[in-house]
């Protein structure tokens, strides 16, 4: 078993895919869901989203970011999803070649670091603050998996 995929729910759809697109991520659909079959599933009355799927081409085992941006009903905002101190969600971790390359991309285009660079189990890390304020972190290995 391995991953499929990961669902952000975000309010600013533009940002997300290009915060995303800097990890390499390429939309490859969108689509509006709605109705009482999708309502049931989600346990969401009067749903209706669009669902953006972006994934990493040519890469093995397929990983999927989904995105989902309601327009009914208006979503309700994690009160400090950047508190890493607490139970539910913590981050999500992607592995990069190269740390400060992908940093200063994410940087440049305004995307903003919540940690310094550090080393820890064999490997350089930071988080950075994703769509929604969410966490993400780059990893790249400093010896051999």
């Amino acid at each position: 078993m391995h991953p499929d995929h990961v669902t952000v729910a975000v309010r600013n759809l533009e940002e997300a895919r290009s915060f995303f697109a800097l990890l390499d991520f390429q939309e490859e659909k969108s689509l509006v869901i709605s109705g009482p079959v999708f309502s049931k599933y989600m346990g969401i009355p009067e749903l209706e989203a669009e669902h953006v799927t972006l994934v990493l081409k040519g890469h093995s085992p397929r990983f999927e970011i989904q995105l989902l941006h309601y327009h009914n009903p208006e979503p309700r905002s994690e009160p400090y999803p950047e508190d890493l101190c607490r139970t539910g969600y913590n981050h999500l971790c992607f592995a990069v070649d190269d740390l400060e390359d992908r940093l200063s991309k994410l940087q440049t285009a305004g995307f903003k670091a919540r940690s310094e660079v550090m080393e820890f189990n064999d490997r350089k890390l930071v988080f950075l603050f994703g769509p929604e304020k969410i966490t993400i972190e780059l990893a790249q290995w400093t010896k051999p998996e």
